[in-house]
């Protein structure tokens, strides 16, 4: 390792720190913000509109409708779809609470199929043993910034006239064989949340389809279900997103591939510099073997752009190591601990422990170390020396 910090000397590396992106970017931000100021269009508008457009053709579809989160952005495509009391949605159990969540606020069921334990995302092939007379769509999630297996669900979901709803919360730009997220299902979600690749100055999301049906609805249901104003065609709801989020999204949309580049990089000599501190657990290593056996590295599937919305790293003593590394000032998360078939508001579904055990591995095992663009090499040689000293 090329630094001669001690542990007790290491600087300090946060999880994430959003300060220095809005240093950057602080006269486009506040001009954007005082364009808005000064037209009071607070509410839609043509600054919405215009980040519509944009994250549409970024994401090669058709149509974008911005939202108030990207919560609501999956309740909203749920309710285009008709999800109704009594129908089930197939998805994955390792994922943030919206995800299920969504589903259950409509009073249909999430039906779980386990993940793949490389990258945890769902497992296509067990999803049609799971398809009843009441399954009305599959919603995959993209998660901590790589694809799912698209090819593999799509071909299920339609051969069962099934709908496909992408959780694309955490994956805005990522690619499956040259196609980008939210553009290969029915409909696309994502978040615009303070902490994602692309994010604004509070909640915030869009859904993207390249069904003209489907994006009429949505902007009907994100506004009451107006056909007009004061004219209500259905019951809708408040999902409106405001203008000055659009205006500091449209500003940062400009730097998206730079930062999706920075933290691609990162990921890399994440990777390389682990390696080299010979903490990498061995592919073939059994649940058996040594204590000392390391970390396990995210990986990146074939024909993917993995845009590494968090670098998710394994280990069966990650608690430990969470707190070996805090005491060393060093930020780390727990995505998620866990898993939503476990989560005390779902044991209505008769879910219970090693029905999913790629998921609940992955909830006791997975630890997120710092990667956004902006760390320094000196930040991750602090990250990887620390991971080093605490397995020798």
């Amino acid at each position: 390792m090329h630094t001669s910090l001690t542990a007790t000397e290491s600087i300090p590396v946060p999880l994430l720190d959003l300060k220095i992106q809005y240093r950057r970017l602080r006269d486009e931000i506040q001009e954007a913000i005082g364009r808005v100021s000064e037209s009071q269009q607070l509410i839609l508008g043509p600054e919405v509109e215009a980040l519509e457009q944009e994250v549409a053709r970024y994401s090669h579809c058709q149509f974008g409708i911005g939202v108030s989160s990207g919560t609501d952005a999956l309740l909203v495509s749920l309710m285009a779809i008709d999800i109704k009391p009594g129908d089930e949605v197939i998805t994955t159990p390792y994922s943030f609470f919206a995800t299920a969540g969504s589903i259950a606020r409509l009073g249909a069921t999430p039906v779980f199929v386990d993940i793949d334990p490389k990258t945890f995302n769902m497992l296509p092939e067990q999803i049609e043993a799971r398809i009843t007379k009441r399954t009305r769509a599959v919603m995959p999630v993209h998660l901590f910034g790589q694809m799912a297996e698209m090819d593999m669900i799509m071909e299920v979901a339609r051969r069962h006239q099934l709908h496909v709803i992408e959780d694309a919360a955490q994956a805005i730009g990522a690619e499956y064989k040259g196609r980008r997220a939210g553009s290969l299902g029915d409909l696309g979600c994502f978040s615009f949340y303070p902490t994602k690749n692309l994010g604004g100055f509070g909640d915030g999301g869009m859904v993207t389809t390249n069904n003209s049906d489907l994006a009429e609805r949505i902007r009907s249901l994100r506004n009451h279900g107006y056909s007009a104003k004061y004219y209500n065609k259905e019951v809708g709801g408040n999902f409106r997103l405001d203008a000055i989020q659009a205006a500091v999204l449209r500003v940062k949309l400009k730097y998206l591939d730079e930062w999706t580049e920075g933290r691609q990089r990162n990921a890399k000599s994440y990777c390389n510099l682990l390696a080299q501190a010979q903490v990498v657990e061995e592919a073939n290593a059994g649940a058996r073997s040594s204590a000392r056996s390391g970390v396990r590295l995210p990986t990146e599937a074939h024909g993917r752009r993995h845009i590494y919305n968090q670098f998710v790293i394994g280990s069966r003593r990650r608690d430990e190591l969470q707190r070996f590394l805090t005491e060393r000032r060093i930020g780390t998360e727990i995505y998620y601990p866990v898993p939503l078939h476990l989560q005390e508001c779902f044991v209505g579904l008769n879910y219970g422990e090693g029905d999913f055990p790629h998921s609940e591995r992955a909830a006791l095992e997975t630890l997120a170390l710092p990667i956004y663009p902006e760390l320094t090499a000196e930040q991750q040689s602090v990250v990887v020396q620390a991971v080093k000293e605490f397995f020798d």
